[in-house]
């Protein structure tokens, strides 16, 4: 297998994870304490919302393994991009990381502070889960739309490495989402509403279907020959930079 096919793979894979382990932790196993707020003074669903927090470690991880596997190559199109790509995949996944400690701290006081005062704790609880919601707001909401949305959206269509009609869809889906993100913030509607979720929809759209063409087909082959001749276009010095379509072994 050839090494763009192989990173195509590799990266459709980790565009996968981050569907298949977001999805269930948002709106399955948070729900218990996302939506209740006595939650820590009640029975608790605490293995459940633990399952969910390490469903969202494993999409951190597959988060920066997009923008790390796509690097290499993107970078022969506009390095600046690619580069502030990664730069937003690993502050998203930075601000999705305080939103699971806060929601495993809302866990640990439960299961350490029961005898303390009730409306104290109920009041810490609600604190630490509107954390969890501003994070899930800027992280996954707003950053999510500029980073994997717009930018990625962008080199995806200059460089022709997937057919352009699907990279629209990330352009037009990003800045769809980050301007969501900003109508919650300044309080136009609500985060969980019906116009969040149409907003979400052409970004959702864009990421499984490039999770599924890069996993199926992978690069296209033009594309990549003309980023592989592109440092010898602009006058490279020739055998100084790897090319992309180099093998290594299958």
């Amino acid at each position: 297998m050839t090494t763009p096919r192989r990173t195509a793979m590799v990266t459709g894979v980790f565009f996968a994870i981050t569907i298949v382990a977001s999805i269930p932790a948002a709106y399955f196993f948070y729900t218990p304490v996302l939506g209740h707020p006595g939650y820590i003074v009640g029975p608790g669903a605490d293995t459940r919302v633990s399952l969910g927090a390490l469903l969202e470690i494993i999409t951190v991880i597959a988060n920066i393994g997009t923008a790390v596997t796509l690097f290499p190559i993107l970078k022969r199109q506009n390095e600046g991009v690619a580069l502030g790509y990664v730069a937003a995949r690993i502050v998203e996944s930075v601000i999705i990381v305080v939103g699971i400690l806060s929601l495993l701290a809302v866990v640990t006081l439960r299961q350490n502070l029961a005898g303390a005062d009730a409306a104290s704790l109920v009041t810490a609880g609600e604190s630490l889960v509107a954390v969890h919601d501003g994070t899930f707001l800027l992280g996954p909401g707003f950053l999510s739309g500029v980073g994997n949305g717009l930018m990625l959206g962008y080199l995806m269509y200059r460089s022709g490495l997937v057919p352009r009609r699907m990279a629209m869809l990330g352009l037009v889906g990003g800045p769809l989402v980050a301007l969501s993100g900003i109508a919650v913030l300044l309080g136009l509607y609500e985060q969980v509403s019906a116009w969040s979720a149409v907003a979400t929809l052409p970004e959702f759209a864009w990421e499984a279907s490039l999770a599924i063409y890069l996993i199926v087909k992978g690069f296209r082959p033009s594309a990549v020959a003309r980023l592989d001749a592109a440092p010898a276009e602009a006058g490279s010095p020739a055998g100084l930079q790897p090319t992309l379509g180099g093998h290594s072994g299958s």
